[in-house]
C-alpha cells in the first residue's frame, strides 16, 4: 500500500504541471453604447475582418454637428465682441483717469461753486460706473465663450461616439442593425485583438511561487514564451487555484487546444 501511495504521488508530481487551454485572441471587447441615437449604418459585410479607421456603426449625428457649425460661429462673434469690450475698458479707463485727476484739481479750489464741483463728481462716478460695467461685461463673455467650448467638446465626443471605430481589431459580432434605436448601455458589437493571443491556465499556489522559472511547451514543443499574468487572487470558479495567462503569436485558427506544459530548466 505504502509503494502504491508514492507510486500515485509521483504520478502525480510528473503530470501535475500540464493544462489545456483554447487559444483565445489576445483582448475581445464588448462595445457598448455612450449616446442614444437612431442606427444608419452597422455594416454585416465587415464581420470576420480587420476594421480599418472607417466607423463601422454609425448613429444619427447630423443635429449634433450642426449644432457644433452654430457653437463656432457664436464663438467667433463673442470673441469679436470680447476683443471691442477690452477696448471699450482700456479707452474708459483713460478717460476715467483723466477725469479722477481732475476732480482731484477742482476739489479743493474756492474759485469752483460746489455746483461746479458737484457735476464734476457725478461725472466721474458715472465713468467708473461705466468702467465696472465694462468690465462685468468682458467677464460674462469669457464665461459664455468657456461654457460654449465645453459644450462643444462635448459635442465632439457625441459625435465621435457615434461613429465607432476599432481600428486593427477583428469585428467578432454585430449586435444592431441599421434602424434600430439604441440607448446608452446598449450592448453593439464584440472586437476582438488577434494579432496576438493568449492561453489561460489555473496554477496552484505550489506553481505560483517559482512560475517565472519554468519553461513552457505547447504540444510538447519547447519555447521561449513565459507566463505574463498571474492573479494573486485565487479564483472565484477554480477554488485554491490562480488564474494565469501566456501570451503568445496569433495563431491561423483560433479556439483550437493546445497542451500546456511548465516544466524546470
Amino acid at each position: 500500500m505504502k509503494i502504491l501511495s508514492i507510486l500515485f504521488f509521483s504520478i502525480v508530481l510528473l503530470f501535475g504541471e500540464v493544462y489545456y487551454s483554447k487559444v483565445q485572441p489576445y483582448e475581445i471587447r464588448n462595445i457598448s453604447s455612450n449616446v442614444s441615437g437612431l442606427v444608419i449604418y452597422s455594416d454585416e459585410n465587415n464581420l470576420g475582418k480587420i476594421l480599418s479607421n472607417e466607423p463601422y456603426i454609425k448613429i444619427d449625428s447630423d443635429l449634433d454637428i450642426q449644432e457644433l457649425t452654430y457653437i463656432k460661429e457664436k464663438l467667433e462673434y463673442l470673441a469679436n465682441n470680447l476683443k471691442l469690450s477690452e477696448q471699450i475698458w482700456i479707452n474708459l479707463e483713460k478717460a476715467t483717469v483723466k477725469k479722477r485727476e481732475n476732480y482731484k484739481k477742482i476739489e479743493s479750489l474756492k474759485i469752483k461753486s460746489q455746483v461746479e464741483k458737484n457735476r464734476e463728481f457725478y461725472d466721474l462716478i458715472a465713468s467708473e460706473n461705466l468702467l465696472l460695467n465694462t468690465k462685468k461685461e468682458i467677464q460674462n463673455f469669457k464665461i459664455q465663450i468657456t461654457d460654449l467650448k465645453l459644450r462643444e467638446a462635448k459635442l465632439k465626443r457625441i459625435v465621435d461616439d457615434k461613429n465607432l471605430r476599432a481600428k486593427g481589431y477583428i469585428l467578432y459580432d454585430l449586435l444592431v442593425k441599421s434602424g434600430q434605436v439604441v440607448n446608452i448601455s446598449t450592448p453593439l458589437a464584440i472586437v476582438a485583438d488577434i494579432f496576438k493571443a493568449k492561453l489561460t491556465i489555473y496554477l496552484s499556489k505550489e506553481e505560483v511561487l517559482d512560475i517565472e522559472k519554468k519553461i513552457v511547451y505547447l504540444d510538447g514543443v519547447k519555447t521561449n514564451y513565459k507566463v505574463n499574468r498571474v492573479l494573486n487572487i485565487a479564483d472565484s470558479k477554480n477554488i485554491s487555484k490562480y488564474m494565469a495567462q501566456i501570451i503568445i503569436k496569433s495563431p491561423k485558427i483560433f479556439s483550437k487546444l493546445v497542451k500546456v506544459e511548465l516544466k524546470d530548466e
